[in-house]
Formats: C-alpha cells, structure tokens, sequence
C-alpha cells in the first residue's frame, strides 16, 4: 500500500465505497426478497431497506475512519510541522512513517522544509551580524548611563513606562515589581505626576518636583523633561544604588510603546500589540477547591519577547501541611515556605504584576481557580482577558494532538532544564517561550487581533474540560 500514489489510494477509499454500496444493495434485495416471500412485499421492502441503510452507514464510518487516520491526520500534522518551521524556526524531520500513505507529499514537503531551513540560516546570519553591531552601541549606550548618577524612566504619551535603567528599576521596585507599558501612576501619585505634566506642557520646559510613591512612605526629588514627540523623561536624583560603581546598569526598554495607538477595545488589538502575564503556581494538591498555592511564578511578554527582569518567583504559606507526593513533584517544603506572604498577600501582588495584561497560563482554569477563590481575601477581581496554550495548541494543531506542556515544548524546541521543571517559575517561563513561538503561526493563519484567537479557542473548551 505505501508503493499506491496518493491519487491511486483516494480513487480506493471511492471505489470501496461504490463497490460496498452496491454489494450492500444487493444483499439487501436479496434478503428483503426472500423475506417477502414468506412475510409479504411491504415487509420485504422495508427490512431491505433497513439492511441498505445501516450497512451504507457502518460502511461510511468504516471508511471514514480509514481516511482520517491515514489521509486527513497525516496531511494535518504535516501542515502543523511546516508552520512550526515556517514561523518558529525549528529544524525538525517531518514525521514520514505518520505519512507513509501520502505518496510524494511528506518527501516534498521535507525537501521545501529543508530548502526554507537553508534560506533561513543566511538571513538569520546577516540579522546576527546586525544584531551584533547594535549589541554594541546598546553597550556603549548602557556605559555612558552609568556614569551619570541619576535614576532615568521614559513615559509616552499616556503615561506609560517605555524605558528604565537599572537604578530606576530598583526605585520602581520599592513601591512595586518594575514593568514596561505600566502606567508610572502604579508607582507614583497620580495627582502629583498630573500637575508636573500640565505645568511642564504649559511652560515646554523641564519641571522640578517631588515624586510621592503611593504608598506614601517614599518620596524622590525629581525632573521632569518634554521629549520630542509627546510624553517625556522622568529624572529621580538621590536614588540609592546597589550596583558596584564599576558595573553597568541594564536597560529595559520598548520604544515601540512610544508610538503605539490606543485599540478601542482589547479583541480589536493585535496579538503583536499585547502585553501577556504568563504564570503557573505549585499547589498542596489538585483540588482548587481545598488545596492550596505553594508558590506562584510569572514573567511578562512584550513585543514578542520576555521582558528580561520582570519576574515573579514568590513561594506561599499554604496555611496547611504540604503532602509529601506533592513535594516529591515541586520539590517545594514546609520549611521553605514558613514566613512568606499567605495567599491574600501573593495574590495581591500578582494582580497588580497583571494588571493592564492578558493573563497566560497552561490549563489556565485549573491555575485560576485557585486565585478566583481567594479573591475575596485579596480585595481584588481577577477580570483581566484569559489566554490558555492548551487551547491555542488545539487551533494550531488539532484537537486530536496531544497538547501537554511537555509536548509542546518538543514540538516547538522548547527546552525546560531538569532543575526548573515543576517549579512556577520554570513552568511560567516554558510556556512563555511556548506561546511566543505560537503567536507568530496564528498572524500566519489569518488571527492577527486578540478577538479572533479568542473566538477559535472557545471551539476547543472542552478540552479544559476533559483536563479538569
């Protein structure tokens, strides 16, 4: 069968379907005849029919199955595999055995695979030589910074944080976790911020103040300075720095969000536009409705890459003893976790590390449910949009594939290190890998607003139902 071209082996799932339904015909005819005879022509007929009918049925399902495990699964994951390729950059073989009844399919998609691999080495050479260029006037950029002993944040027009240096960032981080594209009220009071912009808008010219943290035990003497095109840059002097006076401070940054317009609702806003909080938590157990959070970990992505810095590695107090089975899997104790925040108290700062965000997790109801019921506790409401990459492997891979974090880490050339494994941290950071090599497959499948991934995914919910 696998010497049959694939024109050869579809003109036979027909004609088995022709040559069966006439076989079942006459079979039909035959026993309804000699029903008939016995019983009368009416009954005849009607017990004809009834063998014709199920037999085309059961014949039909017989051959359907035939061809969607040997044509339609086949021809599905390959599509799969060569998107992989296309858009994440993964060099994988296509699997031949899965498409041994496809003819010259699996060969010349292999060949096109190989000849896409070979073209994208050279480009991705010429953008690493460039890379590499740039890679040093950031470096150069980041020394002459450090030599200026002053905290630097950029804001754009709506007030959102662009760009931070690493004394800013230790700034930011005494009133909160530090984040691109958060609004600078998170950190600073509102009112404040507001009289120093209308009065430097007014004047055009650089405005001294005083930065109260909202949490109003900090206060900064700073300067804010008008920038070429809307928003501006915040200056904080004084700030105290832990870095060695010889050690370059980081930038974070995304000049991008100086620019960027405002979508009127988040489903018309680009998948290339959105800010994601992917997260994973350990737990006592699997019962969201009695077990508890162990640890919770969290990373941001912007622009298509993770945020370097803008983590959460925060173990919980359960409040109960954690089993020994479920330590034995996220390695986390009693011990480790006796005087850390409760619940309410992660909780809370996790919501604030999400805000403004679409929340990312793998089996994201599971994850969720613990949060959601605590919410209370918490004094917040957990309505930022859910994504979940067990759906989104679904829409890009099929429903029928197999969509644990594992298996789409190996499909997508996704490595956990052993260490990280079943650790909320290492979790979060695998399926934030996972879901940046996905983004750029569902653009490519026509999905290039938020809305849209949204409505495909909630064709495969029942998959998180199975799960769960």
């Amino acid at each position: 069968m696998t010497r049959l071209g694939l024109r050869l082996r579809i003109l036979l799932f027909f004609a088995a379907m022709g040559l069966g339904g006439a076989a079942l015909t006459g079979l039909g005819l035959w026993l309804g005849h000699s029903r008939a005879l016995e019983t009368g022509a009416t009954d005849g007929f009607v017990f004809a029919a009834i063998i014709v009918v199920f037999g085309l049925l059961a014949l039909t399902a017989g051959i359907w199955l035939l061809f969607d495990e040997n044509v339609a699964k086949p021809i599905e994951r390959i599509a799969a595999e060569m998107r992989v390729r296309a858009h994440t950059g993964v060099a994988r073989d296509l699997d031949a055995h899965a498409a041994r009844y496809l003819g010259d399919l699996a060969p010349a998609a292999q060949a096109v695979s190989d000849r896409l691999s070979d073209s994208a080495m050279q480009t991705a050479q010429q953008v690493a030589a460039e890379t590499e260029r740039l890679s040093i006037e950031k470096n150069r950029l980041t020394a002459l910074l450090t030599e200026i002993p002053v905290a630097m944040i950029l804001v754009n027009p709506r007030g959102q944080i662009v760009l931070y240096d690493g004394q800013a960032a230790e700034v930011l981080a005494q009133l909160h976790h530090p984040r691109l594209n958060a609004p600078l009220s998170d950190y600073f009071e509102a009112s404040g911020l507001d009289r120093a912009v209308r009065k430097m808008h007014r004047t055009g010219r650089e405005v001294a103040f005083t930065a109260e943290g909202v949490d109003g035990a900090q206060s900064y003497a700073a300067r804010m300075k008008p920038m070429d095109g809307g928003g501006y840059m915040l200056v904080i002097e004084g700030a105290e720095s832990h870095f060695a006076p010889e050690a370059e401070r980081p930038l974070v940054y995304d000049f991008d969000l100086l620019t960027r317009a405002q979508p009127a609702c988040i489903e018309e806003t680009p998948l290339s536009e959105l800010t994601f909080t992917v997260f994973d938590t350990e737990t006592t157990g699997l019962l969201p409705h009695k077990d508890e959070v162990v640890q919770i970990g969290a990373v941001r992505v912007l622009g298509g890459r993770i945020v370097p810095g803008e983590t959460i590695d925060q173990l919980v107090d359960p409040g109960i003893p954690i089993p020994q089975a479920s330590t034995r899997v996220h390695r986390v104790t009693d011990r480790m976790v006796r005087g850390q925040p409760d619940i309410a108290e992660a909780g809370r700062r996790f919501h604030r590390f999400a805000g403004g965000s679409v929340i990312v997790a793998h089996n994201a109801p599971f994850d969720m449910a613990f949060l959601r019921r605590h919410q209370a506790r918490m004094g917040v409401a957990w309505d930022n949009p859910i994504l979940d990459t067990v759906l989104l492997s679904a829409v890009l891979f099929g429903a029928s594939d197999t969509h644990t974090l594992d298996a789409l880490c190996a499909r997508l050339g996704v490595e956990i290190p052993e260490a990280l494994r079943h650790t909320a941290l290492g979790d979060a950071r695998a399926t934030a890998e996972v879901l940046i090599r996905m983004l750029p497959m569902l653009e490519a499948r026509g999905m290039t607003q938020f809305g849209e991934v949204l409505e495909q995914t909630r064709q495969h919910g029942r998959l998180l139902e199975d799960l769960n």
